[in-house]
């Protein structure tokens, strides 16, 4: 796998200073397209930009250890939605990333897809063993991905497994050269059109494979910018209390759609799937008040075991900040 290599080069970059960013009148975020959000339509309408007072630059990514890789080297600020798989593959690596919110939960919206060709269900998932899957390494999908089989007994160490980012696995899938494919958003929709999950979103959860979000940040750039960052996260809390209550869905919908490249029919199926939690229950014991860090701990020593990454952190404790979301609650 090309995977401790990257997990090396996130090491190494991690070194980086991104100091200079807080001196800057415009900052960079990363999100990703086909992945429809409510803050897509703040993005739009450049509310971000007048609330921070800043110029915001938007680069979509295809993989959320990309996302890391960018912000090791000082090109992002701010990564929207990235998968906490890759979050703790840097943060594991030593990259200084810290979460500040909780983005969106979404166990039905990530999974894996066996080929119809195949006719593999859940009697007989052991049939995959020796068959070839594409999986974007060091994702959430990735993480579903081992847990899944686990759980079925599949010994992984007899299948070709190649990293691929979900929508070239999705292409690669459809033209028929992966037995197996990994991924989200309207790539996972493209891939069941062309084959069968082994479990529902709900049975996921049942063996622990919670499936969400954070929005992430290096920590120096949140130490230098807290006001900032809060008032990015201000503006993303009211998009989502938008969304969340209905209010402005007629208003919000083709925007978003538009924005991630997306139907609006596909727009609306694809987020109804989601989660988007509010700033008190992000705040809360489940999320970042201790759970999501002990889940990040969970998900590093699944990867340890796999053979993914060389160690975990004793906690992810440092690993989240909840200063600028707080700050929130407050006023």
């Amino acid at each position: 796998m090309k995977f401790k290599s990257l997990v090396s080069g996130l090491a190494t970059a991690a070194v980086l200073s991104i100091g200079a960013a807080s001196a800057q009148e415009e900052i960079t975020v990363a999100y990703f397209l086909e992945w429809p959000m409510p803050f897509q339509y703040a993005k739009v309408k450049g509310t971000y930009d007048e609330a921070m007072g800043v110029k915001i630059n938007w680069v979509s990514f295809d993989t959320g250890t990309a996302m890391s890789a960018a912000m090791a080297s000082g090109d992002v600020q701010i990564a929207v939605s990235q998968g906490v798989p890759p979050f703790v593959v840097a943060t594991s690596a030593g990259q200084d990333l810290q979460t500040i919110d909780v983005a969106v939960s979404y166990a039905d919206n990530d999974n894996c897809v066996v080929a119809e060709k195949l006719e593999i269900d859940k009697s007989s998932v052991k049939e995959l063993e020796g068959k070839k899957v594409g999986v974007p390494i060091g994702t959430a999908a990735h993480y579903g991905f081992l847990k899944q089989m686990d759980h079925f007994g599949v010994d992984i160490s007899t299948m070709d497994i190649v990293d691929m980012a979900p929508p070239d696995g999705a292409a690669a899938f459809a033209q028929g050269n992966l037995d197996m494919v990994c991924g989200w958003g309207g790539s996972l929709r493209r891939m069941v059109e062309h084959g069968n999950t082994l479990l529902t979103g709900a049975e996921k959860e049942e063996l622990g494979i919670l499936v969400f979000d954070v929005t992430s940040a290096p920590a120096g750039f949140v130490a230098e910018n807290p006001d900032l960052v809060s008032k990015f996260l201000a503006v993303t809390a009211e998009a989502n209390a938008a969304w969340n209550d209905g209010s402005k869905k007629a208003e919000m919908l083709p925007v978003i759609a538009k924005d991630a490249g997306m139907d609006e029919a596909a727009t609306e199926a694809t987020m109804a799937t989601f989660v988007f939690p509010s700033v008190e229950d992000q705040l809360s014991d489940k999320w970042l008040g201790g759970g999501s860090q002990d889940f990040m701990k969970g998900v590093a020593d699944v990867f340890v075991e796999a053979g993914s990454i060389d160690k975990a952190r004793d906690t992810y404790e440092s690993a989240v900040n909840t200063g600028p979301l707080s700050a929130l609650a407050t006023n």
